[in-house]
Formats: C-alpha cells, structure tokens, sequence
C-alpha cells in the first residue's frame, strides 16, 4: 500500500507545511513526489459497500492530472475488510488521525460517521439504491440516511449533499429544511451501470461459465437480523436439493457487511457445503452486477441489490420483506407489495417456474423509475458538482458510462477458491 503523505502535494496542503501546521513526515515526503502542486481529493472509505460504491464516483476523476485522490478509512463496525480493499486499489491511504489533520480540496463519503472531523468541502452520497431500511425506536429512528444525524454529523453542515431522486426532496424539506439548498438531485451510478451493461448478457453468462441452455438463479441478501441470509438455513438446502444440477446453477451475493460482521472464515464455513455442491459463493470484493444481470431468477429481499435486480427484467421472489424496517415511501415497499413471495410448502422448481411465466417487465416500471430521475445523467451532473467545489474546469470530453466487467466463472468462488476478487 502507498505511503500516504501524498497529500503533501496539494496547494492547500503546502501552505500548511509552510505554516508550520503539517506532521514532519508529511512534509519530508514531498520531495519524492513527481507531480506536485495538485488539488488533494479524499475519498472516505468506512465499509467496502461504501468504497465500492465511491469508485463509480472516483472514476469521474481519472485522466486529469491536476488531482490527487488519497484514502483514509475512519473506524467503522464493518470496517475490517477495507484495508485490504485499499491495498487492492494500490491507494494512497492517510491515516485516520493524520487524515483529521489535514485539509483537502474536496472530500468524498457515502457515510456519516466523523465526517464533521474532515477539513474539506464534502460531498455526501447515499452507499445504496435510494434510501430504503427504516430504523425503528430510540433516538436514531428515521429513515438510514434521510435523519439528522446522517446528514447533519456532528451538526456540521456539508457543501453537498447527492440525492439520487427529486422525491427525496421532500422528505429533506421535512426532516431537515438545513440542507434543502444543499441537496443535489445527481442520479445512481449503479441504476447507469446496469443499464449500460444489458446489452452484454450473454458474455457475462459465458464468462460465468453457464452452459447452453443453463438457467442461473442468484440468491440476495442484505444484511441484518431480518435480511434473506437469515433465512439461508431454510433456502440453501432447497437451492442444493430441489433444481437439478445439470440445467440450474446458483450463485449466492451475500451483502459485505454479513461477511465483515460475522468474519469471512465463518461466513465460507457456514457456506462450504454449498461450494463443494457447485454453488458460487461470490465473496464481498466481487464486482455483483454483471451476475445480476446474467441471472435467470433472483431470490432476494429488502435489500438494494434485489431493487436494482429490477432493472435486468429477471423475475424475482421475495424470501423476506419486513415492513417494518422498509420505507414506506422508498421503491422498496412497492417491490415488497408487487414482487411475489417464496413459499415454503411448494416445490421451488414449481415457482420458479410460475413466476417466470407470470412475470411482465412493464408492471416494474414505476419501481424502476423511482430508483433515479435521471436516468444515465449520473456521470454528468457528478462530474459537474465535483468540479464546481474543485473551483477548476472539467475535461473537455463526455464522461462515459462503462459497461461492467465480465465476472470470474462461478466455479472460481468456492471454499479454497473463492479468494480471488473480480
């Protein structure tokens, strides 16, 4: 992993060498520098949900070599994991107390939590599709990232805030009129991926390894007592026992706060049976898109990935929906009273089969447009808002939607396998 103190190199962070303000390694660092002189962008990376989900946004940034971009990660209940993240990114990554130090010209961060410590302009964006887990009772009730306390941390008012949809205005004006004139309505760069990447279907099915004519069911889950992975003791032995190997493959996207929550050795232990059975287990680093999109079914939940399996026009069952923690005004209560729901008595074969025959991609279209109101503008107006904070001009090009990469084959996610990332 890089040294950190690259953020010596911006013009900010030169003044407060000369002021005497900057750690002396910091300082004695820059005379290795090639580049110098740059602005310093800080992307904030608490989980590696939130780090995934901040490199769409970093990539808006590449090619310009008037900027930096270094990583700090605060402590975080599912923080584990993110070192290595980082180290795989070959980042820059600062310190959490030396990064709190510092001052930047722009700082990145899909979390709240000691974000009011950075010295920076910030930009806060939501880690998922929308806003769509409910927190019940107690001084944290509200919606996850819609309360006070979310986008108000520490009190501290940020230079923007990234909304993915005019609608969460409202519920600003309501909940916290102080940052109206701040919200931002930027679009979802995974709603832009996807849909740029549908076209490339069948590539992702064969690089998956999918035979002819072989039929991929991808079991979701989000995190949480009341997520589908709470249920996975009752699901799995169905996904391994009731659709025959020969013509059905499954692969398992677990969200990447149960693997850092419970640790990766307990999550492939509890999960080993169903590798040596042939079933992927896709570990948390993995890039789920492409295998959403290459699924035949999805088997999901509250959860954002289940809400964005939406746009592939894959027919879904829901193996839970709790209402209480789902927003009732996110798209997520529409998928939970829309999308049917797994039986346990009936043959699985039997309702797959049944929702597939059912299923009609038209009846989704205001859950999916409810996801974003700016459906492929995400790059745009993200670009645009980073570079207006920056006080610089952007490049002189359009900033293109890439399609997702192909993933790994399944085969490659199984127990003793299933450590390389995608």
């Amino acid at each position: 992993m890089p040294a950190l103190s690259m953020t010596g190199s911006s013009t900010t962070e030169a003044s407060r060498f000369e002021a005497g303000t900057v750690d002396a390694n910091v300082a004695d660092s820059r005379q290795w520098l090639t580049l110098v002189g740059r602005k310093t962008v800080l992307a904030v990376i608490h989980t590696v949900t939130f780090g995934k989900r901040l490199l769409d946004v970093l990539s808006l940034l590449e090619a310009d070599f008037r900027l930096q971009v270094v990583f700090t990660a605060p402590p975080h209940a599912f923080g584990d994991d993110v070192p290595a993240f980082l180290a795989r990114l070959g980042s820059a990554v600062l310190p959490w107390d030396q990064a709190t130090r510092m001052t930047f010209d722009l700082a990145l961060a899909a979390g709240p939590r000691g974000v009011q410590y950075i010295d920076a302009p910030l930009i806060t964006l939501p880690h998922g599709a929308n806003y769509l887990k409910r927190v019940i009772g107690g001084a944290n009730a509200g919606v996850a990232g819609l309360r006070r306390q979310d986008l108000l941390p520490g009190g501290r008012l940020p230079a923007a805030v990234g909304v993915p949809h005019y609608a969460e205005l409202r519920e600003l004006a309501r909940d916290c009129p102080e940052v109206l004139s701040l919200a931002h309505v930027i679009g979802d760069p995974v709603h832009d991926r996807i849909t740029a990447s549908l076209p490339l279907r069948a590539a992702y099915r064969r690089a998956l390894g999918l035979a002819e004519g072989q039929k991929l069911v991808a079991a979701v889950s989000t995190w949480g007592a009341h997520s589908s992975f709470g249920r996975f003791d009752a699901l799995l032995p169905r996904l391994i026992g009731e659709l025959p190997t020969a013509r059905y493959r499954t692969a398992l996207l677990v969200h990447p706060n149960v693997w850092a929550g419970h640790g990766a050795y307990q999550v492939r232990s509890w999960l080993a049976r169903c590798g040596q059975l042939g079933i992927g287990i896709v570990p948390p680093e993995a890039d789920w898109r492409s295998i959403l999109i290459a699924a035949d079914w999805i088997i999901g939940d509250h959860g954002s990935v289940t809400l964005y399996g939406t746009l592939t026009g894959a027919p879904m069952l829901l193996a839970t929906s709790p209402e209480r923690e789902i927003n009732p005004s996110s798209p997520a209560a529409t998928l939970a009273a829309h999308a049917p729901t797994l039986s346990p008595t009936h043959p699985l074969l039997e309702q797959l089969n049944y929702v597939a025959r059912e299923y009609r991609h038209e009846e989704y279209a205001a859950i999916r447009s409810r996801i974003t109101s700016e459906p492929g503008r995400f790059n745009r107006n993200m670009r645009s808002l980073m570079y207006e904070l920056l006080g610089m001009g952007q490049p002189a090009h359009e900033p293109v939607t890439i399609p997702l990469p192909e993933p790994l084959p399944l085969d490659a996610w199984t127990p003793g396998r299933g450590e390389a990332s995608a």
